[in-house]
This record gives C-alpha cells, structure tokens and sequence, in this order.
C-alpha cells in the first residue's frame, strides 16, 4: 500500500509525520509531490519519503492520493490526474468546500472519494478531521483511512451535509482560540508578566480547560460555574465577557465562517 501526497504544505506534513510517528506506514510507502523542488527536497530529507516532481506520477504510484492543494487548485489536479486514477484508487480530499459530487464530476468516473476536513493541530498530533465517504468506498478502505486520519489526532464520521459547519467549528477555529490566547497574554504583559510567560500561562490553561471539558464529560457551564466564587475575580470578568457580547461575537463569527465555506 503506497500513499501519494499531492502538495506538502503544513497540513500534508502534518498527515505524514503522525503516520509515520504511530507507525501505520514507512517513510518507503509514503510519496508526495509539491510545486516546487525546494519544497520536495526539504519533506524528504525531514521525513525520508519519496517525491516525484509531477501530479501524473504521484497518482501512478499511489493506492491512496491525497488531495492536500488549496480548493481553487483542485480542478488543474484533477485534469493532471484523471487519467491515472481508477476505481481500484481512493481519493482523500482535504480541500474546505468542495464536495464529493463536485469531485466525482471533475474525474468523469467512477472514483472512490473520501471527503475530509482536518485542522492545524494535527501538527501536534491533537488534530480533529471530521470525515464522509461516496458508496463506492468499502468499510474496509474507509477503516484504513480513518487510521491514518487518527494517527495525528481524533477523527469522527459525519454526514457531508455538517462539513461547511465543521469547518466552522473545527477547522478554522484554531484561529480564534489563537486570538484569544494572544488577547489574554496582552493583558497580562500590561500587567507586568513577562510576554513568554503570559503566552505559557494563557496556553496552558486553554490547553487545561479543553482536556476538563473533554474528559470530565461535564457541561462547560457547569464547569465555568466551579470557577466562579461568590463575589469573586472570576464572576467580575465573566461579567463583562457577557456584559460585551463575548457570546453572541463568537457565534455571529463561527456562522460567518460556515456561510462563506458553503459559498466556496
């Protein structure tokens, strides 16, 4: 079984390195190609997998091909592939928006297709990729697949009709988590912590609430309830996160972004 990257960006290095990391495959059954050579050249030499320097020859050599290009890439991809790719092969497709009909209509074909939306943690190995499939894939390949995708991270079946709001809630929302990480150390360099520490700190308490939420199986009011003292620091802030809509913003801002992925 040989798997073929088609762009080794970071989340196609991320895919690589969990699988290689459990063990799933060896860097001998792993190809990939990038548009450019320096980009072959430097996943090579950090992970030992092979390259080829064209779309064509990555779909020739590979039982599993990776779609890992940005969505208005796909359509060039696909006709350099096309003729390469059977019903023996599946597809994996990373890319936000474009579905598994719009897909099997680029090939023309009948192809097997699995549709899949992963965010950047997988770099970490702490991914989340929700994942969908055509009825042309078997559970056994679907089996194999998931696998891989669980290599760097949690990966869950759901319906394609949840991907736009999966990218929503998962797969652009790094960002936000980012953003709020930056904006609590801001708030603690202005009040005289070190900038390095107050990112540990604001980190490692996202890092600390998510694992409580998740392995507690409580519901997060209820675990923001156990923070919030009578009279205490924590009510005070907590009431001027409502008091500005903290809420409301995030969710105005999470259906915005499942809005413009359906409009991809």
């Amino acid at each position: 079984m040989t798997i073929g990257f088609i762009g080794l960006g970071n989340m196609a290095k991320a895919m690589i390195g969990g699988i290689l990391a459990k063990g799933l495959m060896g860097p001998n059954e792993i190809i990939g190609t990038a548009a450019t050579e320096t980009t072959r050249t430097k996943v090579a030499n950090k992970y030992g997998i092979q390259t080829r320097s064209s779309n064509e020859a990555v779909a020739k050599d590979a039982d599993i091909i990776i779609l890992a290009v940005k969505p208005q890439y796909l359509k060039v991809v696909i006709a350099d592939i096309m003729d390469t790719v059977d019903d023996s092969k599946i597809i994996v497709s990373i890319a936000a928006g474009k579905t598994i009909n719009w897909l099997a209509k680029e090939f023309e074909k009948p192809v097997k297709i699995i549709r899949v939306m992963p965010n950047t943690p997988a770099l970490v190995l702490e991914g989340c990729s929700a994942v969908c499939r055509n009825d042309l894939v078997t559970d056994n390949d679907f089996h194999f697949v998931m696998e891989l995708l669980e290599s760097f991270g949690k990966a869950y079946t759901v319906p394609e009709s949840m991907m736009d709001v999966v990218v929503g809630i998962s797969g652009s929302s790094p960002a936000y988590v980012f953003l709020f990480i930056e904006a609590m150390a801001d708030a603690a360099v202005a009040g005289g912590m070190p900038r390095k520490q107050a990112y540990e700190f604001a980190a490692q308490s996202v890092l600390g609430s998510a694992k409580m939420v998740l392995e507690t199986g409580k519901h997060p009011g209820e675990l923001k309830d156990m923070v919030c003292s009578p009279s205490g620091t924590t009510i005070e802030a907590v009431h001027v996160l409502e008091k500005e809509g903290f809420r409301g913003t995030v969710m105005d801002a999470v259906q915005a972004c499942i809005e413009k992925s359906r409009n991809i």
